[in-house]
């Protein structure tokens, strides 16, 4: 009588995270719609602030490190691998699609015309986004310390230092500095 459970149990953690990563590009704009599905029904509001946490903490894809802590926490290593399986799903099919349309057209013209043009919108999109970030009211009422941590992470970029240790030092620098 307990197998049937466990199996809704994998089964709704399946089609959690089928779902979303249907419906959203990536693990941060995820997050919104995880919590709707899985607080209150497979696990506390409390292991998702965790989970959540962990995921922007470890190296690796935010979508399976939050799939993995969410099943885990709703049904042990089974359930894992059941939302691994609908985390994995989508963006396979995704990209395995996208290679076989790059592979068809790899040698047109067109086509490297079309990535040279896209390449641009990329640093638009990223220092756009940086300039809402600063623009908001939480980053106003911080003041000058963001801007020395942005010095900092801009800096420790500059020299090549992996991205990942900018981030520890930066996450470092603001618990010093904004306690």
């Amino acid at each position: 009588m307990n197998n049937p459970s466990k199996l809704r149990v994998w089964l709704k953690l399946f089609w959690m995270f089928l779902k979303v990563n249907l419906l959203t590009t990536s693990g941060p704009s995820s997050i919104g719609l995880l919590y709707k599905e899985s607080v209150g029904t497979l696990m506390t509001e409390a292991e998702f602030i965790e989970a959540v946490g962990f995921s922007n903490f470890l190296p690796g894809s935010e979508a399976l490190k939050l799939a993995m802590f969410v099943g885990y926490a709703a049904g042990g290593i089974p359930a894992v691998f059941a939302a691994l399986l609908g985390a994995v799903l989508p963006p396979t099919v995704i990209m395995f699609t996208v290679v076989a349309v790059l592979a068809r057209f790899q040698g047109e013209i067109w086509m490297k015309n079309f990535i040279k043009g896209m390449a641009p919108s990329v640093g638009v999109l990223i220092a756009l986004v940086s300039w809402k970030i600063f623009r908001s009211d939480s980053s106003k009422s911080i003041g000058k310390r963001v801007y020395l941590i942005v010095g900092l992470a801009f800096a420790g970029l500059l020299i090549d230092i992996p991205s990942p240790l900018v981030l520890m030092v930066c996450g470092i620098f603001g618990v010093i500095l904004f306690r």
